[in-house]
């Protein structure tokens, strides 16, 4: 007998999911708990799913609630069952799933995707029950994919240890096309949903190699199976990550074109990546979760920022992409956060804690309030890799720091990382004192001084900024309406004038515009520009005065005449 069939005959809470109208995109629950002995019992709806910062109120696609006994809802996701006298109770429900996104349901007439957080509930108190999910595929659907154990001699039935195995979880069922292949001696499975022109043998090629390096930082693969759910669009991309799964979106017909081929590749390294930063080696916040509200870190420069660097440097120590193509990758980096407005006012540690309320929920104003830690949070790894192979004379890396915490936190300890015990990580590795590094970098402001850290390699960071000899107006517009205003830069000519997101430019020097930035263009950048535009109703006269744009183009270049020294990090950081 399995281990997954012993659990089945123990396990207290047992759910069945069913597809009675796929086509208006519901799901169909029934929840059934044994062995009570309490009077009440609350069961309760996540109201986010651990990798996507933000709440997203699950319960409000729940409809059709029911129980054999009575109840009533006390929250906005909470259930309240009157259990007395009662051993068993079955709850009923639909959930509304048909929003497009690797981190939400999606149900209709071709296949189902199940986003656990928002489809399954939980006894309150009791995250760490074990459970079971019995799949009812609809008419015509053949194929159950999901990183939950299988029951033996129970089709389609799935144990689960504890509540954070189930709500990391993704379930797909439909006819989508599934293959696998073994890496590092863990097996893979990979199921396409959507079709698509993909190569499976090159797939399964590729997949491997960077299974292969992922696993390399770390030492070890701590699972036995792995997969990969894809979904393909006409356009698609984004990824979120699970415990022994990821789910990723892609472009159905990319697969042949290998600029969109070698980015769904570094999606794959990205996601792959977190089976351990993140998932495994994390901020002390993220696990055990609260479902119910936020869950607060300053790191996430750590647990998304790190990811982002290796994904770009594995997918380059495969041979996947260049090297000139990797330092081009962190040239754009470079620019992005140097002429990050927002990046003068938010630091990493404040765009990790804030995530909940700022980059995912972004508008017209946000990229002059905050700064990506993904992209500003890549650099700091590059900066403190640079920083380990130069002090150790080519023998450690960052690899080697991140192998230490994941065997002293996760696999020692047991635990996710403080703040600080992160820093005394990296001090150990660069050896030095970090903490004007972090006052600068983490928890200030500061400009990044990455041309130091290249030069470690023989490189250097060149200005190659244009000398702008037409008007810089410091606004972007619609992609629908060339006249309206989309966002307005800070401390920029379209700033200091007046100019707001949505004003709609009717004329500029009195004549007529359709397409603003084209008329700009063709202005003296030295004489003040009459601008009228609508704005409610209303129309206004505004005159720009024309600043120069403050804008930098950044560009990586060698050293002529790099040291053996600088040569050897060269070496050691690219794997030449």
């Amino acid at each position: 007998m399995s281990i997954a069939l012993k659990a089945q005959t123990t396990a207290d809470i047992n759910f069945e999911v069913s597809f009675t109208e796929p086509q208006a995109h519901y799901a169909d629950v029934k929840m059934t708990i044994n062995n009570i002995n309490k009077n009440d019992l609350l069961v309760k709806m996540p109201v986010w799913a651990p990798g996507s910062y933000l709440v997203r109120e699950f319960s409000k696609n729940v409809e059709s609630f029911t129980a054999n006994t009575s109840f009533e809802k006390i929250t906005k996701n909470t259930w309240k069952l009157n259990t007395k006298g009662k051993k068993s109770v079955t709850v009923n429900y639909r959930v509304y799933c048909f929003e497009v996104s690797v981190r939400t349901s999606l149900v209709d007439n071709t296949h189902a995707f199940l986003s656990p957080t928002g489809i399954f509930l939980y006894v309150d108190g009791k995250l760490d029950q074990p459970s079971t999910v019995s799949i009812i595929p609809y008419n015509g659907w053949t194929k159950v994919s999901t990183g939950l154990e299988p029951v033996a001699d129970k089709k389609f039935t799935y144990y689960a240890k504890n509540f954070d195995w189930l709500f990391d979880s993704p379930i797909e069922v439909g006819n989508q096309d599934v293959f696998g292949f073994d890496a590092v001696g863990v097996k893979y499975e990979v199921a396409m949903v959507g079709g698509g022109n993909y190569d499976k043998e090159r797939l399964k090629t590729d997949m491997t190699n960077v299974i292969e390096k992922e696993t390399a930082v770390f030492g070890e693969n701590p699972n036995k199976h792995y997969l990969f759910i894809v979904h393909n669009y006409f356009s698609g991309g984004g990824g979120l990550e699970h415990l022994n799964s990821t789910v990723l979106g892609a472009t159905r017909d990319g697969y042949q074109n290998e600029k969109i081929y070698k980015s769904f590749l570094g999606l794959v390294a990205h996601e792959h990546f977190h089976l351990w930063n993140v998932k495994r080696l994390r901020p002390i916040a993220l696990g055990p979760f609260n479902y119910d509200q936020e869950n607060y870190t300053t790191n996430l420069w750590i647990a998304e920022g790190f990811t982002a660097y290796y994904d770009n440097l594995i997918t380059q120590r495969t041979k996947i992409i260049s090297v000139d193509e990797y330092l081009n990758i962190i040239q754009a980096d470079i620019n992005a956060i140097d002429n990050s407005q927002g990046g003068k006012v938010q630091s990493l540690s404040d765009a990790s804690f804030d995530a909940w309320i700022k980059y995912y929920r972004p508008n017209e104003n946000s990229g002059n309030t905050t700064v990506s830690y993904y992209n500003k949070g890549s650099l700091i790894a590059l900066m403190l890799d640079l920083a380990i192979i130069h002090k150790s004379g080519g023998k450690q890396s960052l690899d080697d720091a991140m192998r230490f915490a994941y065997n002293d936190f996760y696999k020692k300890k047991g635990r996710g990382y403080t703040d600080a015990e992160m820093k005394l990580v990296f001090e150990n590795y660069v050896g030095e004192n970090l903490n004007q590094f972090y006052a600068d970098y983490i928890n200030g402001t500061k400009s990044l001084d990455i041309n130091k850290y290249l030069n470690y390699a023989g490189l250097k960071l060149v200005d190659r900024t244009a000398i702008a000899k037409q008007p810089y107006l410091g606004a972007t517009i619609s992609r629908t309406n060339k006249t309206e205003i989309a966002t307005v830069s800070r401390n920029s000519s379209a700033w200091d004038s007046g100019l707001n997101v949505k004003d709609l430019v009717i004329s500029i020097n009195g004549v007529s515009t359709t397409d603003v930035l084209k008329d700009v263009a063709n202005l003296d950048p030295n004489k003040v520009a009459e601008f009228l535009v609508g704005r409610d109703g209303n129309v206004i006269k505004l005159m720009v005065k024309f600043k120069p744009s403050t804008s930098k183009s950044m560009v990586i270049q060698e050293i002529e005449n790099a040291t053996e020294a600088q040569k050897a990090v060269m070496e050691k950081w690219l794997s030449l």
